[in-house]
């Protein structure tokens, strides 16, 4: 992923809270020889507080037993967490620079983007299984509602047999918030102005990014 200095976080806390609030994504392995890779789309739950070896935290998820990405996982468990969201299509004329025709303005693409490296560790245990999927269900739950998975207990515990869990360690972080941070400010006000008026899905969570981020750049530099 390509990440301009404008389009980059300004610090780790910029990316780790919009992950807490952004839990699907695509886990990416390295397929088996002569294979290509494995896309797994899965809902997880991202902790910073744990993996404090590398400073970036754990993602917790599981899996059914069946999934034939586990033979990969076990010959290379160097893998990719991919999330990516708030996306829109930005028309050319909303683009054009100062002083030219709207029609020489050229259509993009907004969007925030965060890629996870990490190492998978398997987890197979049921009490270990069931401690992982009682962390997911709180972070997706937190108001209860549902039964505590237990070994040996109703009514999850039979379940366990079925699934494989997953911590994956942080090793890495990119992320990108691409907002047009770096555009002169008459066509970031146009952009504003545009995604308000159109009213569109996702529209006002990239105007609330791009309101956020301008002026990120020229501070920067």
């Amino acid at each position: 992923m390509l990440i301009h200095p404008w389009d980059a976080p300004r610090d780790d806390a910029e990316w780790q809270g919009w992950l807490a609030d952004h839990d699907f994504g695509q886990l990416a392995v390295n397929g088996l020889p002569g294979e290509p890779p494995y896309v797994q789309p899965l809902h997880f739950a991202y902790d910073r507080g744990f993996g404090e070896s590398s400073g970036y935290g754990e993602v917790v998820a599981h899996l059914a037993r069946p999934n034939p990405m586990w033979p990969a996982l076990d010959a290379n468990p160097e893998v990719l967490l991919s999330v990516v969201d708030d996306y829109v299509f930005i028309p050319g004329p909303w683009q054009a620079p100062p002083g030219t025709p709207p029609e020489h303005g050229t259509p993009t693409s907004f969007y925030a983007a965060v890629q996870l490296r990490c190492v998978a560790h398997i987890v197979d245990d049921p009490a270990e299984k069931a401690h992982l999927l009682n962390r997911q269900v709180g972070h997706f739950q937190p108001e209860g509602g549902s039964a505590a998975v237990a070994v040996g207990e109703a009514p999850y515990g039979r379940s366990l047999s079925g699934i494989r869990g997953l911590r994956l360690e942080v090793t890495d972080v990119r992320a990108k918030f691409k907002y047009a941070a770096h555009k002169p400010e008459e066509v970031q006000d146009r952009i504003v102005t545009g995604l308000a008026a159109r009213g569109a899905p996702g529209d006002a969570a990239a105007r609330e990014h791009q309101l956020r981020r301008r002026g990120v750049w020229a501070a920067g530099r």
